[in-house]
């Protein structure tokens, strides 16, 4: 007797982890559920990364908006400068950082869906002379020097053995006395885990591995930064969570009907699954800046 077929949910990925082609097809296995699919659950903005309650936010959207001026505010963004997106996903950060700042962003994203709606929301707010949306991987771009990098939800897809790779390029596309947000989820137990096991591995995230925190300051210094300053999150991350959970659970049946029965079980185990690391203490959120002598 054969063995059942592998859920249509299912990705197994071969070959070594985190190379250019890799990385491109496990992007497309996360998003490839759709835009509309994570309208779902996101705030209007379609920030998909830990919002911030703690200034007193009562709404997923205000949190949102807050954490995204909050990155602006590390960054100490001034009028004109030129700011890389790394991992731009649907372009809130792009958007505010271009609208209440002035800034000149390219955002990089893996996902063509992605980025063909990033630049939708750029032409709707009018910025498109701010805000240039690329696919594109952070490995791949060119000799431009910015004023700044914000990397939101982006180094968790980095790896072990490539988080020196990534330190070491953003470093070299800031200019001297550019500066670096790196907001990303660290693990706080269990760290010499290849992977995050089979579930988020096969079903979810392919290859994103929350690294420490240690290890993602480490490659920083390695690569010549300066750090000036880190802040956990964990708290938000949960009540994120929480918000987005309940966004998802009331239009489940859209959920379904846009993604199927079997990959919206999937992401309804994974959210609460998300939320239980962060209430119980094995993962954190940690906004870390840097800047280069």
């Amino acid at each position: 007797m054969l063995p059942p077929r592998a859920p249509g949910s299912e990705l197994r990925l071969r070959g070594e982890r985190h190379t250019l082609t890799r990385d491109r097809r496990a992007v497309r296995h996360h998003y490839d559920v759709g835009n509309e699919f994570f309208a779902l659950f996101l705030d209007v903005s379609m920030t998909y990364s830990c919002a911030y309650f703690s200034g007193g936010a009562a709404t997923l959207e205000q949190a949102q908006e807050a954490k995204l001026e909050l990155v602006c505010t590390k960054l100490a963004l001034e009028e004109g400068e030129r700011v890389l997106d790394v991992g731009c996903g649907w372009g809130s950060f792009a958007l505010h950082a271009a609208r209440r700042h002035g800034a000149q962003v390219l955002g990089v994203t893996l996902s063509e869906p992605q980025a063909q709606l990033a630049r939708q929301h750029a032409r709707n707010a009018g910025l498109t002379d701010r805000v240039e949306i690329l696919v594109a991987d952070y490995r791949e771009l060119g000799d431009e020097r910015f004023d700044a990098i914000a990397s939101i939800g982006m180094v968790e897809h980095v790896g072990q053995k490539r988080i020196d790779v990534y330190a070491h390029q953003l470093a070299g596309l800031l200019r001297p006395g550019g500066r670096l947000l790196n907001h990303g989820i660290a693990k706080l137990k269990d760290f010499d885990t290849p992977d995050e096991g089979d579930f988020s591995e096969r079903f979810v995230s392919p290859d994103g591995v929350p690294l420490a925190l240690s290890r993602v300051e480490l490659a920083l210094e390695r690569a010549g930064l300066v750090t000036t300053h880190a802040e956990g999150l964990a708290g938000d991350y949960a009540e994120t969570l929480r918000h987005w959970i309940e966004r998802f659970e009331s239009r489940y049946e859209d959920a379904v009907r846009l993604a199927g029965p079997e990959r919206a079980r999937v992401w309804r185990l994974y959210l609460r699954a998300a939320r239980l690391g962060f209430v119980t203490g094995w993962a954190s959120v940690y906004q870390v800046l840097a800047h280069r002598p």
